[in-house]
């Protein structure tokens, strides 16, 4: 029975999603504040959190970065924003999917399957304790580390799962719906979050899309992951 944190200010809409959820066999438990919020999940397990942007104490992009630092928990925006360059940038600080008011309940069902289904992958793919090295890159799926030539990288959930996803296929060109598919569990979505999370990503494995080291874009086509050319040897 998935466990599911309601964080929102909105007694009435608090109320309806509390009841819907529950009448879906759902565990709830509901907040108001972004700081109750963050006590919530440092004192209980949840599957997913429902996070409202417009909170009394603190706006909910801050609060999802600071969950951030303490889980890993799937979040689910719930906002009336429809700024596509601030949705972008919620994905990009850790958000797993986002949802504008308002929206059915049918809407919300579906996201929070697709949420909870792409979660239980991550976890069942764990259990296995290989590490993924490619080239200088070295990805333990266990521990959830990665590390570029010996140093700790550190990534966000979804760029920990989208390189782990493309080092588990070296030298693969992995089309951008596959992507959506496997690591977002989306059958449809936006191009430009891919190539939000691929850009961080790149930056963080010291690289650019014009000098690229270990993603490769292929315009059109997909993009794949493989190691650095090795220069050829110097004659003594």
């Amino acid at each position: 029975m998935p466990s599911v944190l309601v964080v929102e200010d909105d007694q009435f809409v608090r109320s309806a999603l509390i009841r819907h959820l529950t009448e879906a066999s759902h565990t709830v438990r509901s907040v108001g504040t972004a700081l109750e919020a963050l006590r919530e999940v440092a004192h209980f397990r949840f599957d997913v959190v429902i996070l409202d942007l417009g909170l009394p104490d603190l706006d909910g992009s801050e609060a999802l970065k600071m969950l951030r630092g303490i889980t890993d928990v799937p979040v689910i925006i719930a906002t009336a924003r429809d700024d596509e360059s601030e949705i972008v940038r919620l994905l990009n600080d850790g958000a797993d999917d986002y949802l504008t008011k308002p929206f059915s309940v049918e809407h919300l069902a579906a996201r929070m399957a697709a949420v909870l289904r792409r979660s239980r992958a991550s976890e069942g793919g764990s259990a296995s304790p290989r590490v993924i090295r490619v080239g200088g890159l070295s990805i333990d799926p266990l521990r959830r580390r990665a590390e570029l030539d010996g140093a700790d990288l550190d990534l966000t959930r979804r760029e920990f799962d989208l390189l782990t996803f493309l080092a588990g296929r070296p030298g693969v060109v992995v089309p951008r719906k596959e992507l959506l598919a496997e690591v977002w569990q989306q059958s449809y979505g936006d191009d430009q979050t891919i190539d939000v999370h691929l850009s961080w990503l790149r930056r963080k494995l010291g690289e650019t899309a014009a000098r690229p080291r270990y993603l490769h874009t292929l315009r059109g086509v997909g993009v794949k992951l493989q190691p650095p050319a090795t220069p050829p040897e110097q004659p003594a």
